[in-house]
């Protein structure tokens, strides 16, 4: 179900799309954006009161917005893990209509003020996909598999920045590397714990990461909780 936004952030997201490329995700694109829109600056700061940065924000949560309504409008019955996960970063790549808004905005998110809302972006991104695929892991796999599809994701992204090929088919083979990459760790691991002896050698660090879960309730952010030993 795609959400309903408020028509004005939506008119200001829109007005200052026009002028990212020129600007890019700059307080003079936020002041144009008001301006152009004819709200209220005052609206407009309450909206949004980092400017440019929250309107990057609110771009790319609509992206995942999009992303999760196309996910949830396939039929994903058949489809192995790693095919579901290849297509839920292929979808958001897709949902992007304007490549140089996220272009800009990877480079506001690289600036040091500004790294931990990217990261957060990135993270709630991963959530996004691993949710809309049904995981109900609560443990430190909950975790783990973010962190690795957030890498996934990221690099996919800067790979897609830069791809010119016929309809992006380079970033789709890159992503198919990518996920095989992931999969591979997946393999090794579970080699591990399928070791008798190694398995004796990692019983304490397994015990203490088994204490660890995930968040309780809905966050955006990324600390966990922890488990009270039983």
């Amino acid at each position: 179900m795609t959400p309903e936004y408020d028509p004005t952030e939506t008119a200001l997201l829109e007005a200052a799309l026009l002028n990212v490329p020129f600007d890019g995700w700059s307080e003079d694109t936020f002041k144009a954006a008001v301006s152009e829109s004819g709200i209220e600056p005052v609206v407009a700061r309450a909206l949004f009161p980092r400017g440019a940065l929250d309107l990057a924000i609110s771009f790319h949560r609509r992206g995942d917005d999009e992303m999760v309504r196309r996910l949830e409008a396939t039929d994903l019955s058949g489809m192995k893990f790693r095919d579901k996960a290849t297509l839920a970063v292929r979808l958001r790549l897709e949902a992007v209509e304007d490549r140089e808004a996220v272009r800009r905005g990877t480079t506001l998110f690289a600036l040091p003020m500004h790294a931990a809302d990217g990261a957060k972006l990135i993270w709630g991104t991963a959530d996004r996909i691993w949710t809309a695929l049904g995981d109900t892991s609560d443990d430190i796999n909950w975790y783990t598999k973010r962190a690795t599809l957030s890498g996934v994701y990221s690099s996919t992204v800067l790979y897609w920045l830069g791809d010119d090929s016929l309809e992006n088919q380079a970033t789709w083979a890159f992503l198919d590397r990518r996920i095989g990459d992931v999969m591979q760790i997946e393999k090794v691991k579970a080699q591990l714990r399928g070791n008798p002896l190694l398995g004796r050698v990692f019983a304490g660090p397994a015990w203490v990461l088994s204490k660890v879960k995930a968040p309780a309730g809905a966050r955006d952010d990324l600390p966990g909780r922890q488990a009270t030993p039983s």
